[in-house]
């Protein structure tokens, strides 16, 4: 049985993941000092993006070197604020399964990515405060970051039963989905900052990148489905599968939500053939995601002052297509695995900012 968290546990937390926000907080004081409330909460909102991102990645790092499980209680490990204080219990672990989901690295691993996760959130907790001082100037901020705040406290949620349900499949992938959309919340705080003038854009353009953003968020979601319930490597050749170029599937028992890791919803170890659905419906939907993204990116490179932005997204595009492929053929390597992970991050983060941009832009000129 885990030990419980006391208080002085949960306070040493607090404190570490106040420490790891100092540092980016520092900087930001140390930067802005003088300038006005606008410039002031627009640099917080961008450092806070930047290291959301990071935290992304880090999560995506975590998942892929199995260490969500690395100390399976939350928020601390085995009741105490790092793995140095919970040596005991890890060696413990580590001794009664070696290849287990305890190791001291994978302890540390899930730490940190905890801790980078506690200095975020006090960073967004940070400026929803600044904005409602300045609620007055920046009437239009105060929204914006309160909806980050509140989505961030049930991302937080989402971490806690990631590990005390052991992985679920279903919560792993919303947490996921959870943090492209804290992501997509930052960079919409952030254009609400900047609020610059922005080239009119074809009246087709809104419809074209939401439907963009939409099938891309699926096409995440499926990219989630495969990860969590490790399905990389359920084919294993392009572009066919296993030899077969329609394989045999099972598409019931891939797609049931409501199930344990690894299991059926009846309880019974989940057929390879689920696993190949899982993987098949996923290379399947990119052709439709790479149309709709390319289609935006194409919008984008025609229109005077968004070249650079749908020049950017056709690049991510290339990098997704290339290392989706390097997952297959070269049996998921770690870095192509990363890049293809913070390459849908980044093509979010990129959808999103043009239609804020555009957004805001029609808001201030009218």
């Amino acid at each position: 049985m885990l030990p419980d968290h006391s208080a002085a546990a949960l306070f040493r937390l607090a404190a570490v993941g106040l420490a790891a926000a100092g540092l980016p907080l520092l900087w930001w004081l140390l930067r802005t000092r003088g300038a006005d409330p606008q410039r002031r909460l627009a640099a917080l909102t961008l450092l806070t993006l930047f290291l959301t991102f990071d935290l992304i990645v880090f999560g995506v790092f975590t998942r892929l070197t199995d260490s969500g499980l690395g100390c399976p209680d939350w928020p601390g490990c085995y009741g105490v604020a790092s793995p140095i204080g919970a040596g005991a219990h890890i060696a413990a672990a580590e001794a009664a399964q070696p290849s287990g989901p305890v190791t001291l690295t994978k302890a540390w691993i899930e730490m940190l990515h905890r801790y980078l996760a506690m200095a975020v959130g006090l960073l967004i907790l940070i400026g929803a405060v600044a904005s409602w001082r300045h609620r007055r100037v920046l009437p239009h901020a105060w929204g914006w970051s309160a909806a980050t705040l509140v989505w961030v406290i049930v991302q937080g949620l989402f971490g806690k039963y990631t590990v005390t349900l052991k992985l679920y499949p279903a919560i792993v992938t919303l947490h996921l989905l959870g943090a492209m959309l804290l992501l997509a919340l930052l960079v919409v705080q952030q254009a609400s900052f900047a609020r610059q003038a922005a080239p009119p854009l074809p009246r087709l353009a809104p419809r074209v990148l939401g439907a963009a953003l939409a099938v891309l968020t699926l096409q995440i979601a499926l990219g989630g489905w495969v990860s969590t319930n490790y399905a990389v490597l359920a084919c294993q050749d392009f572009p066919g599968c296993n030899g077969d170029g329609w394989p045999a599937m099972a598409w019931t028992q891939g797609f049931t939500l409501l199930r344990e890791l690894g299991h059926a919803a009846d309880g019974s170890i989940l057929p390879f053939e689920a696993l190949v659905a899982i993987h098949w419906t996923h290379r399947l939907f990119a052709l439709m995601a790479a149309l709709a993204v390319g289609t935006a990116a194409a919008l984008l490179w025609r229109t005077p002052g968004w070249r650079r932005l749908g020049g950017w997204l056709a690049a991510l595009l290339l990098l997704q297509l290339l290392t989706g492929l390097s997952n297959v053929v070269l049996r998921w390597p770690l870095l192509g695995a990363l890049a293809h992970s913070a390459g849908a991050a980044a093509m979010v983060g990129l959808l999103v900012a043009a239609i804020a941009r555009r957004r805001f832009s029609a808001a201030s000129a009218a």
